[in-house]
């Protein structure tokens, strides 16, 4: 990108048995468009004995987007689903007044080896719709817009944006393409993108006005219709952003909202545990942090 307003390092951060590359939020850029979180998960390896199990947990506030480059996750959540995402699929659940999810391994899978990898993203919600009632929604694969370009190929994972639009029921202006190069080239995106800007470095590297950017690396734009940058053969990146919103957003552990009440409302609620509860999963919770009660 030309006009690189911030450049944020990945930071490990422990979420509980596994340990994530956290890119959003920041303290010089809490927020991207919409983009409020955003983790990279991985790549780990886990043997026969390993196994991801994020017991169930609540959120109000936000849409969660889960995205994997490998591996696979079995999704639970209080609406009374029970999905299981893989590579390439989309999972798009929306907290909204609140929703209680776990996240696991699946059963298939546990008594063998397997690796885990993928982005873990949080959208927040328009401020008339933080208190929406919750849903869920799974995409799989084939049906996110993908298309080759000059050498490129992408996907339009989330939003609108290079004149499509993604399946996946998001409430705001926003996108997030993945591009993946061939060939090393100049990329130009500027009067396709719109509001603010992220690039995120997977594999491989940019350049742009002669300073060479590797994975990583979350790199923000002062204006996203400036978006132009030289990618690597072999490289793989993603491009997220939208219009931001006129309001802040606060976080306080898993919960996003404009209003800090409507936050310490959900605190006490998920403290005395009356939250609804997943079937079969009533006695296994992640408490709230002692830490920052």
């Amino acid at each position: 990108m030309s006009n690189i307003q911030l450049i944020i390092e990945e930071r490990a951060v422990n979420i509980g048995k596994f340990m994530v590359g956290r890119l959003l939020p920041f303290r010089q850029k809490r927020m991207v468009g919409p983009f409020i979180y955003i983790d990279h998960m991985g790549p780990v390896q886990m043997n026969e004995r390993e196994n991801m199990d994020i017991f169930a947990h609540p959120h109000i506030g936000l849409s969660t987007l889960t995205f994997l480059f490998e591996g696979s996750i079995m999704h639970r959540d209080t609406l009374g689903t029970e999905v299981e995402i893989k590579s390439g699929a989309v999972n798009w659940m929306t907290a909204g007044k609140g929703i209680v999810h776990s996240e696991r391994t699946p059963e298939y899978l546990r008594h063998s080896s397997k690796t885990m990898h993928g982005l873990q993203i949080w959208v927040a919600l328009p401020k008339e719709l933080e208190q929406m009632d919750p849903e869920f929604f799974h995409i799989e694969k084939e049906q996110i817009p993908a298309w080759d370009e000059n050498g490129l190929q992408y996907k339009l994972i989330a939003g609108e944006a290079c004149g499509r639009k993604s399946p996946v029921p998001v409430y705001s202006k926003l996108y997030l393409i993945e591009i993946k190069s061939s060939t090393t080239q100049t990329v130009k995106l500027g009067s396709e993108l719109y509001g603010e800007s992220g690039l995120y470095i997977l594999e491989g590297s940019i350049e742009s006005e002669g300073n060479v950017y590797e994975p990583k690396q979350l790199l923000v734009a002062k204006d996203s219709k400036l978006c132009e940058f030289t990618i690597t053969a072999g490289s793989s990146i993603y491009i997220f952003g939208g219009e931001p919103f006129p309001e802040e957003r606060f976080i306080d552990w898993n919960f996003v909202s404009s209003d800090k009440a409507l936050i310490e409302a959900a605190k006490q609620k998920w403290i005395a545990q009356e939250f609804d509860k997943i079937k079969g999963e009533e006695n296994d919770f992640v408490p709230y942090p002692a830490a920052t009660r």
